[in-house]
């Protein structure tokens, strides 16, 4: 791994798959560096995520982002994002930045959702920190407290509300154009780098129609239409 490859961790749900591989065709197509990608997918995972299933827990990944640091080797740095994400913008202005002192890097939001569910009729949680954790970048050596233990026995409060930390005072912050909440989020004068579907992606029939689906489509169409005359 050299310093000039940006490592991406992406989570993977089976009911989701169309948004991970958009996602991926949109990162891969602005990025200035090369990309590892890794989806996190429990498939993948059978040593290392064992906790069930938990009834509050809208995809495959809401505790295995965690395992970023581990699967990392607790080395450099990594980026982990939901799949729900549209790139707008090269990742690698996000990338350089990454500063040594925190531990984990994110958007500070202060989502306060509308409704009592969302995509699939899932519960919509509301807890303090929430969709801080759907953008991190990982300083992985100051996260060596999430061990495959930790993250398969904690609560799911104390792994997304960042309860791992001595202190929140570790968190450093992303400006929020890399995780702009559709329907929540407001553009700031430098505009939206990553817009995400939090509530659900146009790839499902009720929010097809929703904010800025047009733009998820049309980046679908460039994926599926790439090569052709």
């Amino acid at each position: 791994m050299t310093a000039d490859v940006i490592r991406i961790f992406i989570g993977y749900d089976a009911k989701e798959a169309i948004a991970y591989h958009v996602l991926v065709h949109s990162l891969v197509s602005r990025s200035s560096r090369p990309l590892q990608v890794t989806p996190i997918a429990l498939a993948n995972l059978k040593n290392e995520m064992w906790r069930e299933r938990n009834p509050l827990q809208s995809t495959d990944f809401s505790f295995s982002r965690f395992l970023t640091p581990y699967l990392s080797n607790y080395q450099g740095w990594s980026l982990f994002m939901d799949c729900d994400i549209l790139a707008l913008d090269d990742v690698a202005k996000l990338w350089d930045i990454r500063d040594d002192r925190w531990s984990v890097m994110c958007v500070k939001h202060d989502h306060q959702p509308k409704g009592e569910t969302k995509f699939l009729g899932t519960v919509q949680t509301k807890y303090e920190k929430k969709n801080w954790s759907s953008v991190m970048l990982f300083n992985n050596a100051k996260c060596k407290a999430l061990t495959p233990e930790y993250v398969n026995t904690a609560t799911g409060l104390d792994l997304h509300r960042f309860k791992w930390l001595a202190s929140d005072e570790l968190i450093g912050e992303i400006p929020p154009r890399w995780n702009h909440l559709v329907g929540y989020s407001k553009a700031g004068p430098d505009g939206i780098s990553m817009l995400h579907y939090t509530e659900g992606g146009p790839y499902f029939d009720d929010y097809k129609n929703s904010e800025f689906a047009d733009l998820w489509f049309q980046e679908r169409d460039r994926m599926l239409t790439v090569g052709k005359a």
